[in-house]
């Protein structure tokens, strides 16, 4: 997919003279595509620093804890695990992958834009998908130990590993799985530092000095997407322009009053997915080619998502009507007895409730964070599934079917579909309308 800003040239090779003069023949809305491009780059480089800060290291596994809501949209369904890959000419990273039957898992590997790499599991290793993978730098002439069970060749020396074990009812055997993973290095990488850009709240974006951290971005790890190179050539010319005061000043006042404004338009269909029956299905997940719109966004409301065959995300930010949710009021959502969310779903579904501003899971009481299989939410008597989301669980709603929205908060609903089949898969289904019921 191809879009209008393929069309402007590449300032560097082809505009004659200062940065600052290069830099003022862009329009407003080319300095906003470059804006909102570079930023997802600087998403997912913030997380990393977050990351190291808290005690990460290259090529060491970090199991957490199932449950823990410490971080934006976790995904309480699975154990899940995380680790930062360093590779190069001379090494790479063996991922020992546990035997697993009956039970989802996931190896998801990441680059620095936050596309998928590669999965390790038996839907793409289906003649054997446990032992050890070797994770490798493409073309890297690295001997590798016996019994390796398969080789992964990734185009960056840098990559961000999520493992996911699926909890399911037996929550103590997933956690025995989630142990059993864990990494080892042949060979001795040259470590490489943790790149300095800004970190900042995902309320607050970064404006013009994201620009100032364009060439550090760029440099640790160029997006490989074909199709990208005009922006990036782009954001590398305005980073070098915004050093003159004047220009710093424009570009400021364009990121502020138009590349904000568009990221936040583009935000509820999640760039160029749509929007039915008030909830948001992205036209793409996991790998973007050029569609960058989605990919930044996706970064910043649900940074790690993977492709559309492991999972499918759908958002809901409004009722039926298009008002906003809002724990003032209850809802309820009402899946026919013909099209339940298990029909859809080869594995499991969930739906969870985070905040806007922060996307973290709207706290509560009883701690209940999810409806899920395992919530043992009941059908109606007609076979039909309805739930239900209120501060207060309404008198006719068994236990397993509330999820509490505590009052005077504005939040959204994620809706995941692990395994998706029949509509979800082929694009053609969406949840049924949130009606307030008050």
């Amino acid at each position: 997919m191809r879009y209008a800003w393929l069309g402007f040239a590449a300032l560097v090779t082809t505009l004659s003279g200062s940065p600052a003069q290069a830099a003022r023949d862009l329009s407003d809305k080319e300095v906003s595509q470059s804006y909102i491009y570079l930023l997802g780059r600087l998403l997912v480089m913030r997380q990393q620093q977050l990351d190291f800060q808290d005690g990460f290291k290259w090529n060491e596994i970090v199991h957490r804890e199932p449950g823990k809501v410490d971080w934006p949209n976790p995904n309480l369904d699975v154990a899940y695990s995380e680790a930062w890959l360093a590779v190069d000419e001379t090494s790479c990273t063996i991922a020992t992958v546990p035997q697993i039957e009956g039970r989802y898992f996931t190896v998801q590997v990441l680059n620095g834009w936050g596309e998928t790499l590669a999965n390790i599991n038996e839907r793409v290793f289906p003649k054997k998908s446990s032992g050890d993978f070797a994770i490798c730098l493409r073309d890297a002439k690295v001997g590798l130990p016996d019994g390796i069970t398969a080789r992964l060749d990734i185009p960056v020396k840098r990559a961000r590993v999520l493992v996911r074990v699926a909890l399911g009812d037996d929550r103590d055997t997933a956690v025995k799985y989630q142990q059993l993973f864990h990494f080892k290095q042949t060979g001795s990488p040259k470590l490489p530092p943790i790149p300095t850009t800004p970190i900042f709240e995902l309320e607050k974006l970064p404006g013009v000095e994201a620009f100032d951290a364009a060439a550090t971005a760029l440099d640790s790890e160029p997006d490989s997407n074909p199709g990208m190179e005009t922006l990036a050539e782009t954001a590398r010319a305005i980073g070098a322009a915004v050093k003159d005061p004047t220009e710093r000043a424009r570009i400021g006042r364009i990121i502020r009053t138009r590349g904000m404004a568009d990221f936040a338009k583009a935000g509820p269909p999640i760039g160029h997915g749509t929007i039915r029956n008030g909830w948001a299905r992205p036209a793409v997940v996991g790998v973007y080619n050029t569609d960058y719109l989605a990919r930044t966004l996706i970064d910043y409301g649900g940074i790690w998502a993977n492709i559309a065959p492991e999972v499918m995300y759908y958002r809901a930010s409004t009722d039926g009507n298009g008002a906003k949710l809002s724990g003032d009021n209850a809802y309820t959502l009402t899946f026919p007895k013909n099209a339940l969310p298990s029909r859809f779903a080869k594995y499991f579904w969930s739906v969870m409730a985070v905040d806007t501003t922060h996307f973290r899971v709207l706290p509560n009481p009883l701690q209940r964070y999810l409806i899920n299989e395992q919530s043992e939410p009941q059908l109606e008597a007609d076979g039909s599934l309805k739930l239900y989301f209120a501060a207060d669980k309404p008198a006719e709603a068994p236990d397993g079917n509330w999820l509490p929205t505590p009052k005077g908060q504005i939040y959204r609903l994620t809706f995941r579909y692990y395994g998706p089949i029949d509509g979800v898969s082929n694009g053609t289904y969406w949840p049924p309308a949130l009606l307030k019921t008050n």
